[in-house]
């Protein structure tokens, strides 16, 4: 298991830097602004219409960051540590604490009565 999550980690560590290095060498949508609104260049249609068919580095783009996405799943999958099958009960991890029984001999049979019972009521 632990080799399973070196490999995902490498692939994920490449796949990060690859995709960052792809989107950054790509044109971004915005470097056709000025042509939309007249500003030269008859490239354009519109601004924010269809950019027409995707080329390799949008496809790439695609697939990298699927790979990063998949990745990224089955490290949060794997890397976390199932316990074995139990009925889900919290209260089963607690240890087990017992609580010391009073002897018989230290219960009082009788409750003493309180001193000065009424008398002592202010009013009275």
């Amino acid at each position: 298991m632990n080799v399973l999550l070196t490999i995902l980690l490498a692939v994920q560590l490449l796949s990060a830097i690859a995709l960052v290095a792809l989107i950054l060498v790509q044109q971004g949508k915005g470097a056709d602004a000025g042509a939309a609104f007249g500003g030269g260049g008859a490239g354009s249609a519109t601004l924010f219409g269809a950019s027409g068919g995707a080329n390799f580095l949008s496809r790439s783009t695609a697939v990298l960051a699927t790979v990063f996405l998949t990745c990224t799943l089955a490290l949060a999958y794997f890397g976390n540590p199932r316990p074995a099958a139990s009925s889900g009960s919290v209260l089963e991890n607690l240890p087990a604490t017992t609580v010391p029984a009073i002897p018989q001999s230290q219960i009082p049979d009788t409750v003493p009565a309180a001193p000065g019972g009424a008398s002592q009521i202010p009013g009275q």
